[in-house]
């Protein structure tokens, strides 16, 4: 099994752009989850979603911000599992923007999984997820579906 996911997607937009859906909790909240995010190393966060019993999970993503360049690169540690105090997921999430053909290309990475077989449900879900939710940035960005004609 795979240790990472990792997607690349071009937006048609400036890094700062970008940036501010990486960054402003209130804009996370409109594509990934509620949460309680700020822009500075070391700060703690939660996210928080319904819990899913089936993949082991209560709902609540453990987070600490652990690299800030503003406009380029944002990494920050995303803990989990099935009850507070029991992690059973112990990873990073990086997030590069990268200026390019008058836009940005964002790069997630999310690394850190075991290869333990109890993780595979859960990495399966989080690989799908990240792609649908890096295409739910582009569409608040830009008003369409990524992929679609309207570019």
């Amino acid at each position: 099994m795979p240790k990472s996911i990792h997607h690349t997607l071009f937006f048609p937009n400036s890094p700062e752009t970008v940036w501010k859906y990486l960054t402003n909790s209130e804009l996370m909240q409109l594509w990934l989850m509620k949460n309680d995010f700020k822009p500075v190393v070391g700060h703690e966060f939660q996210f928080t979603t319904n819990p899913l019993p089936n993949l082991n999970f209560d709902g609540i993503i453990y987070c600490k911000v652990l690299e800030i360049i503003p406009y380029k690169k944002l990494v920050y540690s995303w803990k989990g599992g099935p009850r507070k105090g029991e992690t059973t997921m112990d990873s990073t999430v990086q997030w590069t923007l990268t200026e390019k053909n008058n836009g940005t290309e964002l790069d997630l990475v999310h690394d850190g999984f075991s290869e333990g077989f109890e993780q595979f449900p859960i990495f399966s879900a989080m690989e799908n997820g990240w792609i649908k939710n890096m295409k739910e940035i582009f569409k608040h960005l830009n008003g369409y579906e990524y992929g679609s004609t309207n570019a």
